[in-house]
């Protein structure tokens, strides 16, 4: 398939909402397969349509040591009280990584590439990939998470990367 040009911050489309996934084909699996090739590329371990300027809520995960999933029109339906710390970057602001404090855990309904619907319970990091990429995908770049004095200085990072070549 192909990798695809990413959207870098501080690209308007990585405020945007994604739009539903209602035709569910072989055009969508192209563009799933196109999404974890260029999530690879990165190197990254999640990625959404907006990451690659396709404005459409489908995602692509591939956690360490497990097979790459793809999660289309996912929504949290249920977060727990506690919550956690985990550190969360993003292929479109790559080489800066900051805490982001999140629910511990989530249930995510989602569709498969085929349209049919499911459900996941999910903790640990799959819990922070989901609840990061749902938060793209609903237009809230995960630097929205942080302080204003921690995004200030993940941003100010990230501007010195970018002029240091």
């Amino acid at each position: 398939m192909a990798v695809l040009d990413l959207v870098r911050f501080p690209d308007p489309r990585l405020r945007q909402p994604a739009e539903p996934v209602t035709v569910f084909d072989g055009a969508l699996a192209d563009r799933a397969q196109d999404l974890l090739d260029t999530m690879r590329a990165a190197p990254g371990i999640g990625i959404t349509g907006p990451h690659a300027g396709l404005m459409i809520r489908l995602v692509a995960l591939e956690l360490p040591e497990t097979a790459p999933a793809f999660y289309v029109n996912p929504r949290v339906l249920r977060a727990s009280p506690e919550m956690g710390r985990h550190p969360e970057g993003s292929v479109s602001m790559p080489g800066v990584v900051e805490e982001v404090e999140r629910p511990a855990r989530v249930r995510v309904a989602f569709q498969g590439l085929d349209g049919t619907g499911h459900e996941v319970e999910a903790d640990g990091l799959l819990s922070v990939c989901l609840q990061h990429e749902i938060d793209q995908l609903d237009g809230i770049f995960w630097i929205q998470r942080l302080s204003r004095l921690k995004r200030e200085r993940v941003v100010k990072k990230y501007e010195k990367l970018l002029k240091a070549g």
